[in-house]
């Protein structure tokens, strides 16, 4: 397997500060390569081209991401609180490292209809993790029993997507892991007064 390989994990973080400092179309293999101190001809040996090393970059840190956030959610008990978590990780991931959240957040956004396909097939288990929120939510009376998950998925990754966007747009300069509570206050209450 290839990701067992010494290099791969090198690669794909040479790959990831490669493609955020110079921007996708302009990092080259060869940027790659020199970034993460190795010859052009062993990327290679573990992707076939560049679009492979992104979509690869993609799987590598989602599936991490995924994983982690699943055994942080097995310690809550309330819907809620699994989706304040779900926030507050997903947020502080991208504060953690900024190189990243450029890509995630600009790059990752080709027009290549092809590479958004593959991009959106590494993003369904995430949004998985939303959905089992949202059913459990429903089935624990805490979220309405009318709601229709698919669009309240749409909703949250589509704020906490736009949230991080903004953030990335206006150079990371405010904190980003400070909007956690309002966006989640958002996602649970909407905008109307309490009654």
């Amino acid at each position: 397997m290839k990701k067992n390989k010494p290099k791969y994990k090198q690669i794909i973080d040479a790959a990831v500060i490669a493609i955020a400092e110079n921007g996708y179309h302009q990092a080259q293999v060869s940027k790659i390569a020199k970034q993460a101190g190795v010859a052009d001809g062993t990327i290679y040996l573990y992707f076939k081209n560049k679009e492979d090393i992104l979509i690869s970059l993609f799987q590598e840190k989602m599936g991490n991401f995924v994983e982690k956030i699943q055994q942080n959610l097995a310690g809550k008990d309330k819907a809620a609180e699994k989706l304040l978590m779900m926030v507050e990780m997903h947020f502080e991931m991208l504060s953690q490292d900024p190189h990243l959240a450029i890509v995630t957040q600009l790059e990752l956004r080709q027009s290549n209809k092809e590479l958004r396909l593959k991009i959106n097939d590494v993003l369904k288990g995430y949004l998985g993790v939303v959905d089992q929120i949202l059913i459990e939510g429903k089935e624990n009376g805490e979220f309405s029993p009318e709601l229709d998950v698919r669009l309240a998925r749409q909703m949250i990754f589509g704020t906490m997507d736009e949230t991080a966007t903004t953030w990335v747009m206006n150079d990371q300069k405010y904190d980003l892991q400070a909007l956690s509570k309002p966006v989640h206050q958002l996602l649970l209450k909407g905008v109307a007064t309490e009654k």
